[in-house]
């Protein structure tokens, strides 16, 4: 199976619970000043603000006992322009990741699913609306390039 038929359904976010953010499709992952970091069609991403290959995923969800449901409401759900379409997430310093493109963002169990074409996700792990960013990181001292 070639990649461009893996993703045919489109590009999704998986949240894991307890645990990282899975990115599966066709994106572009740029630090805060614009650097390419990935272009890897599957990434995992830091959603608790602890990990100290920031913004991967290193495992420090299980050492600080993170834990953090995967049930969400989305009122700003849109329909997709083009599922298949690039999408790319900003680090944005000290902040949420930005993403702009189609997604699919969902639970793991496929229970809580949404679709944005842009959107703010939380990576300091204290939101009060996770998956989405609520600024929480102003208050929490998050610090992260």
């Amino acid at each position: 199976m070639s990649q461009s038929d893996k993703f045919a359904g489109g590009n999704r976010i998986t949240i894991r619970p307890n645990g990282p953010l899975v990115c599966e499709g066709n994106f572009t992952l740029l630090s805060s000043d614009g650097e390419v970091l990935s272009t890897e069609s599957e990434l995992y991403l830091c959603r608790c603000g602890a990990s100290k290959t920031m913004p991967f995923c290193d495992g420090s969800h299980k050492k600080i006992e993170f834990e953090e449901a995967v049930e969400f409401e989305d009122a700003r759900a849109e329909e997709l322009e083009d599922p298949t379409a690039p999408v790319t997430i900003t680090c944005r310093s000290n902040a949420m990741y930005l993403i702009k493109g189609p997604v699919t963002i969902q639970s793991r169990d496929g229970r809580f699913v949404t679709t944005r074409n842009r959107g703010a996700l939380c990576r300091c792990g204290v939101s009060e609306k996770k998956p989405f960013c609520d600024a929480s990181h102003k208050q929490c001292g998050f610090q992260a390039d």
